[in-house]
């Protein structure tokens, strides 16, 4: 959507969108490296699983630049540099469920990225995830949820609430104008271990201030529309003892994201997921869908 929106410099159209792809090994072809992250098509160090790779093996892939430099996942059929294709293990002779593991790369790379890498969650903390009801939010409600976290959710709309505890929001706060830093504060004592921020800049200060000392706020999210900070004064806007780090993955990260785990656990029901399907020429529809009501993770089937 970004990309269709204008917001990735130095795409060449025409192009075939999509920054992520699910499917099966049609052919292997060497050498090719579309990504321009790596110099030497047949270098396997950033990923010594691709040379195992064979026709047939279920595979995910994303990002590294896929959709923007060269044609993407919006296609039957996408070509991608080995080193960005995560093979995946099922049990045999499982059917693979192309509608949730369609709707894992790029969604719980990130999730995943945020909680562990730019949050280093541990178990036992309080994490409050703000803009809870995205996709993104929701993945990692239960994420945290399944590593033994409490979670604490915000919405701007109270009949949301029971919708983000199906997904395994222990505590539902609903974000008002006047932020929701005073009314975590009654919740938690001292408030909160970590913040996901979603929203982004525009209530990443007071986010901040829900924070107890020591706790750490990662921006990953921009669902409040806005990229940048006008003036940012860190002295005024980080409370003392507090930390801000901000988390934005690639394919390398994707490499290390246990898709084939989580894959299982939705499977089980440990972790729930919003997923809406729409078929390859539905497109427009799922664009519609994606930029004026969201909350569902989106998968094109062929």
């Amino acid at each position: 959507m970004f990309t269709r929106q204008g917001h990735s410099p130095g795409v060449l159209f025409p192009r075939v969108l999509g920054i992520e792809a699910t499917g099966t090994v049609a052919a292997l072809s060497s050498p090719f490296s579309p990504s321009s992250s790596s110099s030497d098509p047949n270098d396997n160090t950033k990923n010594p699983n691709a040379k195992d790779l064979k026709v047939g093996d279920v595979v995910v892939t994303a990002m590294g630049e896929m959709g923007r430099a060269y044609d993407g996942g919006y296609a039957e059929y996408t070509l991608v540099s080995e080193n960005q294709v995560m093979k995946i293990d099922l049990p045999d002779k499982e059917e693979v469920d192309w509608k949730v593991l369609g709707a894992l790369p790029e969604m719980m790379q990130t999730a995943w990225g945020s909680l562990f890498t730019g949050l280093q969650l541990k178990a036992g903390e309080t994490l409050l995830i703000r803009g809870g009801t995205t996709g993104i939010g929701l993945a990692a409600a239960g994420l945290a949820k399944v590593h033994g976290a409490r979670v604490v959710s915000t919405t701007r709309k109270p009949e949301r609430g029971a919708m983000l505890r199906e997904y395994g929001v222990d505590e539902v706060v609903v974000d008002g104008e006047g932020g929701v830093a005073e009314d975590i504060g009654r919740r938690v004592a001292g408030g909160v271990d970590k913040v996901l921020e979603l929203v982004g800049v525009s209530t990443m200060g007071d986010s901040l201030k829900a924070l107890k000392e020591r706790g750490m706020c990662c921006v990953t999210g921009i669902a409040g529309g806005r990229w940048e900070v006008q003036g940012f004064n860190p002295m005024l806007v980080i409370p003392k003892g507090r930390y801000l780090t901000a988390y934005g993955g690639g394919y390398e990260e994707l490499l290390k994201t246990p898709v084939g785990e989580i894959y299982g656990w939705v499977k089980e029901g440990k972790v729930k997921l919003p997923i809406k399907t729409f078929a390859m020429e539905e497109i427009v529809k799922a664009h519609e869908f994606m930029e004026h009501e969201g909350g569902a993770k989106i998968v094109v089937l062929p």
